[in-house]
């Protein structure tokens, strides 16, 4: 890892552990360098204008004063490539659309230099998009996982029975590079995962979800996790 990329990371790993802070020892092994190194790294920032604050003694360590105004950006263009490449190759994802365009809000407010070198960067990563679901069929799904109401499906299954269904969306879940709604069916009177690329109409019904939760799916498979735990 680059240095610059070093402190752009070190800089975060600071903010997501808030008051509780980090020791300069914890620093070095997550970042594989000597502590000496860590140390030079965390004087640059302070020099840099970052908020830092230090503790010294057993149980203390370094951090980000808490409240402290940050800038609202900073990335590196290797950082700012790699949200570009991860929404790319998964453009059929939930929300990829407002994630698009979250990045090129990112990308606007980026300095001149940095975002001439990641706009370099992007043009040597090249991704192949899978088809996805039409845009309407996505919006509906997206707006009914996000409000918990019901949605009426056309879905035709992979033994080409079609039907007409009701369902509570509870997640999407992806597997094998493939998208699935799974949500309680109330046509079959149980949980139901269904293939997004196999859903041929959908709409918001004005009918809340019955509040039918997570643990009714069953455990996902060891190497499955919510988004938000990912890295």
């Amino acid at each position: 890892m680059k240095r610059t990329e070093r402190l752009h990371a070190l800089t975060e790993m600071l903010r997501r552990n808030g008051s509780r802070g980090c020791s300069a020892e914890r620093l070095a092994r997550e970042f594989e360098v000597s502590v000496r190194t860590v140390k030079r790294d965390l004087a640059a920032l302070e020099n840099s204008g970052a908020p830092l604050w230090s503790r010294p003694g057993p149980g203390g360590g370094y951090g980000l004063a808490i409240g402290a105004s940050l800038p609202p950006v900073s990335l590196s263009p290797s950082q700012a490539v790699a949200l570009m490449a991860a929404v790319s190759a998964a453009s059929d994802a939930p929300y990829a659309d407002l994630a698009a365009a979250g990045i090129k809000k990112i990308l606007d407010v980026l300095d001149p230099r940095t975002r001439a070198r990641a706009d370099e960067l992007a043009g040597r990563v090249w991704v192949n998009a899978p088809p996805s679901a039409s845009r309407a069929i996505r919006s509906a799904l997206e707006e009914a996982m996000a409000e918990q109401r019901v949605l009426r499906l056309r879905y035709t299954s992979g033994d080409g029975t079609t039907t007409t269904r009701d369902v509570e969306p509870v997640l999407f879940a992806c597997t094998n590079g493939q998208w699935y709604l799974v949500g309680w069916c109330r046509l079959r009177d149980a949980m139901r995962w269904f293939t997004v690329s196999r859903i041929e109409r959908a709409s918001v019904t004005k009918t809340a979800c019955g509040g039918h939760s997570i643990q009714e799916v069953g455990e996902p498979p060891a190497s499955a996790r919510p988004v938000h735990e990912r890295g």
